[in-house]
């Protein structure tokens, strides 16, 4: 049985909006990737393969990605 969290987690990242204050540009151009804003948190949706090279990314970049 797939576990439907454990794919979550590989198609998104949350962050809070504030944090992507100057990268989110950055992540558009370098990354297939959606973003939906939610009252504090943004939420980035790409597939498994952009996310992790996007959570890579932002690592890099000084960001912690959980």
């Amino acid at each position: 049985m797939i576990d439907i969290d454990s794919f979550r987690d590989s198609t998104q990242i949350i962050l809070p909006t504030e944090t992507l204050a100057g990268l989110r540009s950055e992540l558009n151009r370098r990354f297939v990737l959606s973003f939906v804003e939610e009252e504090t948190k943004t939420r980035i949706i790409g597939s498994p393969v952009e996310i992790r090279e996007a959570s890579n990314w932002l690592t890099r970049q000084g960001v912690a990605v959980a």
